[in-house]
């Protein structure tokens, strides 16, 4: 059907063939054995160029759809055989994704990659994201969550702040206290910080962003306190740049997942790509701070 359409588009059985890339006279001998096996003549042989019959005309109209979907069905069946091909989009951050990258775009060359480097939460639906890492509880029932680990978020600063502006006793004394925030929503600041015994404590302060490693550099530099994973913060607070700040009041378990669209049919490329994500996450993300009763 595909060769007789190509041959109808053409007007040619010579250009045909130099498009299907077959010899002149296989083309040819194809043809004519469609017109035996459908008993009627499809084309007219003039001396310059082919027109199609009244038959012709009505083979190419119905051949064009059956064309069509049997080039759709094809494509179907080849996402079944575990190649990862085609677009894939991706929302993660942090160096250490790099060789990821690098080696899923060699080991798949039918793969094109496009990387969203931003902790905020994607719509993946709405803005056509295959792959995402969330930090924090995953409540869309849309999407399918890999939590690849847990950890703690903390509040922090450096003791010189600390010692310049007071020690925190009780969450009502972090009102006199600039709060450095991130964001509820994606320009909306957070104007509170969970408890770890449930319910949320007001903060405010001058600075709000959603990236955790200009909240750290500001924490260090000053500027108040903040609330971080303890991942992000682990080798300050193992140096003593950084101290808890009410760690026994202040903070939430937070998990660290991959999600993706929920789907009834997971594509190779998708499936492949979170497996692989998820063992760098857990080989090269920075490790939860060991969290103690006692912070003295």
């Amino acid at each position: 059907m595909k060769e007789f359409l190509e041959i109808a588009n053409c007007s040619s059985i010579s250009a045909a063939a130099r498009i299907l890339n077959l010899p002149r006279a296989t083309l040819s001998r194809r043809l004519s054995g469609l017109e035996a096996d459908l008993g009627v003549r499809l084309l007219h042989r003039r001396t310059t160029r082919l027109t199609l019959t009244e038959a012709g005309e009505e083979l190419r109209l119905r051949a064009s759809k059956i064309v069509v979907d049997a080039e759709a069905a094809w494509s179907a069946v080849q996402r079944l055989d575990d190649t990862p091909r085609g677009l894939l989009r991706v929302s993660l951050t942090g160096a250490y994704f790099m060789q990821l990258f690098t080696d899923f775009l060699r080991d798949f060359p039918e793969v094109k990659l496009e990387v969203l480097s931003t902790t905020r939460h994607v719509d993946l639906i709405a803005e056509g994201v295959d792959v995402a890492m969330r930090i924090g509880p995953v409540r869309d029932q849309n999407l399918i969550a890999k939590q690849i680990r847990s950890d703690r978020l903390l509040a922090v600063a450096t003791p010189e702040y600390l010692e310049s502006n007071g020690v925190p006793e009780t969450t009502a004394d972090l009102t006199g206290h600039n709060c450095i925030v991130g964001f509820a929503g994606d320009w909306s600041p957070s104007s509170s910080w969970p408890l770890l015994n449930g319910g949320t404590i007001p903060v405010s302060g001058r600075l709000a962003a959603n990236e955790p490693g200009l909240v750290k550099a500001s924490v260090l530099e000053g500027q108040g306190i903040a609330l971080l994973p303890s991942a992000v913060a682990a080798g300050e607070l193992s140096a003593g740049l950084l101290v808890p700040v009410l760690p026994d009041l202040i903070g939430a378990d937070i998990p660290v997942s991959l999600v993706h669209a929920d789907r009834e049919f997971i594509d190779p490329k998708v499936r492949i790509f979170v497996d692989r994500a998820a063992e760098v996450m857990l080989r090269k993300m920075p490790a939860p701070y060991p969290l103690e009763t006692n912070w003295a």
